[in-house]
């Protein structure tokens, strides 16, 4: 299965807060031997979220959408899951427990009655408020829960409540999917050369090995080598030895002028 993130929020696209997801999520998975696939950044606009959260439940991939789910006017990701899904929101019984507990902790630690039926008390329920047939998440920090339809999973944007919530999901939900073999880089660095002039050696590199991923990163002012071309191949080791081996090959058949070789 592919793991995808999207990750929703007028203040990352307006530069106000910088992302922190998209490495933390790419960390959390290569720690557990997996890799992120796919990634999308969507503003605060109904419209934006419901296609992208349409496109995430069509994938059938595994999805963390980050941000969006409070009861706020710019939240609109419950709203936005529940359009895309075709299905009502409604009240989840287990997320109305727990936040109910946590507005009496609230109070409790605030030395105040807590007031069930007062106006905002009421208000903060819609955070409970999920599609039909959603699953609740855990949240650790504060015990407002997240939810999950299928195998998309829907967290807050803060990160310290995220993140534990991802972590828990890849440790229990999808710990079968951990420990199988590691995808491995092996590049070299490329003087002199125009990628263009390299493109067919990529091609048929990938169209020899099976399962082998070539890649290409150019630059133009690195402060060590300068213009050159990092090229190599990702995948599974074994696959990925034999195929770095034929793209060397093939580099020097070119008469390609090499420099370092790197392995990740």
């Amino acid at each position: 299965m592919k793991f995808g993130l999207i990750i929703i929020g007028d203040e990352i696209l307006s530069g106000k807060r910088q992302d922190k997801h998209l490495p933390k999520v790419v960390e959390l998975l290569a720690a557990r031997g997996l890799v992120l696939s796919w990634a999308r950044y969507v503003g605060d606009e109904r419209a934006l979220i419901t296609e992208a959260l349409t496109h995430a439940f069509g994938t059938g991939d595994i999805v963390f959408s980050c941000g969006g789910i409070g009861a706020t006017p710019d939240d609109h990701t419950r709203q936005c899951a529940a359009a895309a899904l075709g299905v009502p929101l409604v009240l989840h019984p287990q997320a109305r427990d727990l936040i109910v507990e946590r507005m009496r902790e609230v109070a409790a630690e605030k030395g105040v009655d807590f007031e069930p039926d007062r106006a905002d008390n009421l208000h903060r329920l819609n955070m409970g408020v999920f599609p039909a047939g959603a699953s609740i998440l855990a949240n650790p920090f504060n015990k407002i829960p997240g939810f999950s339809v299928g195998d998309v999973h829907f967290v807050p944007g803060f990160p310290v409540m995220a993140w534990p919530m991802i972590e828990a999901l890849l440790d229990q939900r999808y710990a079968h999917l951990q420990g199988g073999p590691r995808a491995v880089e092996h590049s070299v660095i490329v003087y002199g050369a125009m990628e263009a002039s390299l493109t067919p050696l990529m091609e048929a590199v990938e169209a020899r090995f099976a399962g082998a991923k070539v890649f290409s990163l150019p630059s133009v002012d690195h402060p060590q080598h300068g213009r050159h071309i990092e090229l190599g191949v990702k995948g599974q080791a074994e696959v990925v030895a034999l195929a770095f081996a034929a793209l060397r090959q093939g580099l020097i058949d070119f008469g390609s002028e090499l420099g370092p070789e790197v392995v990740r």
